[in-house]
């Protein structure tokens, strides 16, 4: 099954992130991103914050996950090392706005994207 596949990639991905001290966060609070960290049981220890450009998410906690909803000039200052891009249909337009920092989706399989200036 795909979902389950997908589900245990990230949560793989994550762990071991966690385990090696990286500090991942998401990237844009979409309802389809919330629902596979639902699905996956993520919470905050493995996912401290989501950024998202829309006001009005920020300052609230994702439903289910209680992850916490930051600006996108917060994810400047948390100092990620990665970020889980929650639309992943969005990822070529986010790759552009977000170019020196991996990205990292979980839809259709985990895909981790360097740097668009390390290339």
């Amino acid at each position: 099954m795909r979902a389950e596949a997908a589900k245990h990639e990230l949560l793989e991905f994550l762990l071991h992130a966690r385990r090696d001290g990286r500090r991942i966060l998401g990237y844009g609070a979409a309802a389809k991103g919330n629902t596979l960290l639902n699905y996956a049981g993520i919470r905050a220890d493995l996912l401290p914050a989501v950024a998202d450009r829309a006001s009005s998410k920020q300052g609230k906690m994702l439903p289910g996950s209680h992850i916490p909803v930051i600006s996108p000039e917060q994810l400047a200052i948390e100092e990620a090392e990665a970020l889980l891009v929650l639309p992943w249909n969005l990822i070529d337009e986010i790759s552009h706005q977000l170019a020196d920092i991996e990205l990292v989706t979980a839809i259709p399989e985990l895909r981790r994207m360097r740097p668009i200036n390390e290339l």
